[in-house]
């Protein structure tokens, strides 16, 4: 399995294309404002893109759902408690100045302890609300995409609408850091970390 990050948009969302080089299957984790350019790359791969993946309804996390599923007919997942979030996509878009196709209804509601299938591989759907209420993880042997529930020395905000601190605090605990420490945790903004950098270094656990 291979994993591609690319950073995007002004406000430097990690996209993450999770791909398979046998099948040509892949996955695309969080495409984000300005993420249209992997289109091209997954032409130019000769990638087949199945999976559109949000971490969470966040509109910088969802911002290209429209774009990849017009151009590629994969399907759209997200956890059901951030459907209302992946529906505000436009409202929110325009906070920020800007304007955003709406995107697509999901192909199939998240919850915990789903299995996300591609390729021979699957993902564990870990529910980490805190962030936002339908907030995941992914886990697969050895990494984890956590969308914006843990950074590199630092946690996701909670101060947006749907968010909770002690929410976010717990999921980290019980649902990340029970994970082998060499895990690989890919973030939705910042370099890469270990699940045991952050047990040892993140001064919102330490």
């Amino acid at each position: 399995m291979l994993v591609e990050t690319f950073m995007v948009g002004p406000l430097e969302n990690n996209v993450y294309l999770v791909s398979d080089r046998g099948s040509r299957k892949a996955a695309l984790i969080d495409p984000g404002l300005e993420s249209e350019g992997i289109l091209q790359h997954l032409e130019q791969a000769g990638l087949q893109l199945e999976l559109i993946i949000n971490t969470h309804g966040h509109f910088d996390h969802i911002y290209a759902n429209a774009f990849f599923k017009a151009k590629t007919g994969a399907k759209v997942l997200i956890h059901k408690k951030d459907l209302s979030g992946l529906r505000r996509l436009q409202d929110e878009a325009l906070l920020f100045g800007l304007r955003a196709a709406p995107s697509p209804e999901p192909d199939r509601l998240l919850q915990e302890g789903d299995l996300i299938e591609l390729a021979g591989f699957s993902f564990q759907v870990l529910h980490t609300p805190g962030h936002t209420p339908g907030g995941i993880c992914l886990y697969h042997d050895g990494m984890v995409f956590v969308g914006d529930t843990l950074f590199a020395g630092s946690i996701g905000r909670t101060d947006l609408p749907g968010g909770s601190y002690e929410a976010l605090i717990a999921s980290v605990q019980k649902k990340l850091f029970v994970l082998p420490e060499e895990t690989v945790v890919y973030p939705g903004h910042g370099p890469e970390t270990t699940i045991g950098e952050e047990k040892r270094t993140n001064p919102f656990f330490n």
